[in-house]
């Protein structure tokens, strides 16, 4: 049995969380689901975004499966116990270090992104984002009302152990790998992009190529089926997914896995923020949380068929034109939760 850490979270995270329930329950019964707050929810109830029985608790997880965290009530707080700092340290204490941010085009969907069909319609694009390290994680890192420091470090450990989880991915898909980086200007890129082309040396059947940050940014809205697997590091990496999903139609469609050497459990969750604008209203769309899970069972416990299955699924379900309002449809959370359910439990019988 496989025990699996739940965190909802705020905004929609509970919305979407029991939608994704309601799908891994049908697929895969004998789970366990033990719950944790993390982010703003945490604050509320212990002045912690991460408290230590959810530290504690995720350890001893086999996955942690996460919704969504933070919203404007907790902005105002002190830098160190907002929301997001949870989340930071969350990614810290798992030492997630590689995030898996996949944005793939579905066919029945091209006509929502907001470039032509022809430039989206098949992109499959798979950005691998250091998550560990950088700016996020750099000191000196202070702000006096006067000055504000940043710090981007990064040590040639770093740099190997990501991109080699970025060389094996791309050896199972299209073997093309871009290196992003701002190598013509800053010196830890120049590093970060050094180490790159060593560790390529063990992967010959990989091509690699070389972007700057600037570039890649264009390149994906001018001709984004060009890259098959991107890697780079935090920060870029932050800014080039969220780009990268826009070009699927919707966020809310957007799933990632953050997986460190295997000896602590990876972590899954959506792109997208809380939206606490919608919360409680039943227009949330759990699709990226159901992809998520979707990784889990790829990516934790090498449940391929499971993992395929229920891709399927969501995709059977976004073809019959089932969605929520962010992709024009009238269907509610909970709707599309049964609809994906009741696909999983059709592929599970043999019904076609």
């Amino acid at each position: 049995m496989k025990n699996i850490a739940l965190i909802p979270g705020d905004g929609i995270g509970p919305e979407i969380t029991r939608e994704t329930l309601k799908v891994l329950k049908a697929l895969v019964p004998d789970f366990k689901f033990t719950e944790y707050d993390l982010g703003g929810v945490a604050i509320d109830k212990t002045g912690s975004p991460f408290p230590d029985a959810t530290r504690d608790g995720v350890k001893q997880a086999d996955a942690v499966l996460m919704a969504a965290i933070g919203g404007p009530k907790w902005d105002t707080l002190p830098r160190e116990t907002r929301p997001e700092t949870g989340l930071l340290a969350l990614r810290k204490e798992l030492q997630t270090f590689a995030n898996l941010r996949p944005a793939i085009v579905y066919p029945s969907l091209a006509h929502l992104s907001t470039l032509k069909p022809e430039v989206v319609s098949g992109v499959d694009v798979m950005v691998v984002r250091e998550l560990t390290g950088g700016v996020y994680f750099g000191q000196p890192s202070s702000n006096d009302g006067y000055t504000g420091i940043g710090t981007m470090i990064y040590t040639r450990p770093e740099v190997e152990r990501v991109a080699r989880v970025a060389f094996k991915l791309a050896l199972k898909r299209g073997k093309r790998l871009c290196s992003v980086d701002k190598a013509n200007v800053l010196n830890v890129s120049q590093l970060w992009r050094d180490v790159v082309i060593d560790i390529a040396k063990d992967y010959p059947d990989v091509e690699l190529s070389h972007m700057y940050v600037d570039n890649a940014a264009m390149q994906l809205i001018k001709n984004p089926k060009q890259f098959d697997v991107i890697v780079t590091e935090n920060l870029f990496g932050d800014i080039l997914s969220d780009e990268a999903s826009m070009l699927t139609g919707s966020i809310g469609l957007l799933p990632s896995a953050s997986l460190g050497d295997g000896s602590l459990p990876g972590l899954y969750e959506p792109v997208h923020g809380s939206a606490p604008d919608i919360a409680g209203k039943g227009l949330a769309n759990p699709m990226a949380m159901i992809l998520s899970a979707a990784m889990m069972l790829r990516y934790s416990f090498s449940m391929q068929a499971e993992a395929d299955l229920l891709e399927a699924a969501v995709q059977e379900v976004l073809a019959r034109g089932i969605t929520t309002p962010d992709l024009g449809g009238k269907a509610n959370t909970a709707e599309i939760g049964d609809a994906v359910a009741a696909a999983v439990q059709k592929s599970l019988s043999g019904v076609v």
